[in-house]
């Protein structure tokens, strides 16, 4: 059993690009996998592993400038959900284009997953999913506003042309692992909306806290590796991945007759031209042939 490991901090690093050999040399050292995003504001990332490296590599990040308050959600994973590790270079740990916005500064009120439930079931409160569109589409919160945006750069634009929907209402959001939900009550707070609450953890820690029975959550959420979706326990779903778009796929959207294992599916059989299917194919091939030497996806 492999143990995945989702974190996130913000604080300020004076050269990230010094950060980025070391992290990746102890990944190496203990066979990690995953993708570490490195930027000025902080780190953000998932990686998978064995206990040991998954251990090390925690202790690692906890030692950088900053970090020592590091926080990170575990699951486990039987199959390596990564085909290898990426340390990168960003702007930003999770883009929002918005220079002005800090979380080290202010962000909205924690609420633990135990008391969620009652929070959003609030009359005055608006409950708002800060994911992108194809993230919403397989599951989320009952009764949650979801605002379509394709990226999470999109969503100060989205509350501006939304904002008098919502006056008078304390606002309630939450993201997969809480990193959006940090700059997203940021900027709210600076747009002058006074009460502002955001989901601990996020998604994956109410799935890992809150009892089928008593949850909120309808659906599957949606993570960024192999695994495609965890549901309660963080057990994982059974969405699958289109290659071509990276959109989630449940067991019946294979059967459409739109979808091309590796090339297309129904959400994006418009969006190529003949060329990007031919590339497609070829690298469906050299996958094939990968998974038979058993290196996993390239």
């Amino acid at each position: 059993m492999l143990i995945v490991a989702a974190l996130y901090h913000f604080t300020r690093f004076p050269d990230p690009a010094a950060l980025k050999g070391p992290l990746a040399s102890v990944a190496c050292a203990y066979g990690v996998r995953g993708t570490l995003l490195l930027a000025a504001e902080g780190i953000n990332g998932t990686i998978a592993g064995p206990r040991e490296g998954v251990d090390a590599m925690l202790a690692h990040i906890r030692a950088l400038p900053g970090c020592a308050g590091l926080d990170w959600k575990e699951s486990t994973a039987e199959t390596m959900p990564f085909g290898k590790m990426k340390v990168r270079l960003k702007r930003e740990i999770v883009t929002m284009g918005q220079p002005d916005v800090d979380p080290r500064g202010a962000v909205g009120h924690y609420v633990d997953p135990a008391d969620w439930n009652a929070l959003i079931a609030a009359p005055d409160v608006a409950v708002i999913d800060t994911r992108n569109d194809y993230e919403v589409e397989i599951g989320t919160f009952a009764g949650a506003v979801d605002p379509g945006t394709r990226s999470f750069r999109d969503f100060p634009a989205w509350w501006q042309a939304n904002a008098d929907r919502f006056a008078g209402k304390r606002i309630a959001m939450f993201c997969t692992g809480g990193i959006r939900c940090e700059k997203s009550t940021n900027w709210l707070l600076s747009q002058g909306v006074e009460e502002v609450f955001h989901l601990k953890g996020g998604i994956l820690k109410y799935l890992e806290d809150v009892p089928e029975q008593d949850s909120l959550w309808q659906g599957e959420c949606f993570v960024f590796d192999q695994r495609v979706s965890l549901t309660h326990g963080l057990q994982q779903g059974r969405h699958g991945l289109c290659h071509a778009c990276r959109r989630p796929l449940a067991p019946e959207d294979r059967d459409r007759p739109e979808y091309e294992d590796g090339v297309c599916c129904h959400r994006c059989a418009g969006e190529y031209d003949d060329a990007d299917r031919a590339r497609f194919r070829e690298r469906q091939r050299q996958f094939a042939l990968a998974m038979a030497r058993g290196d996993g996806r390239p």
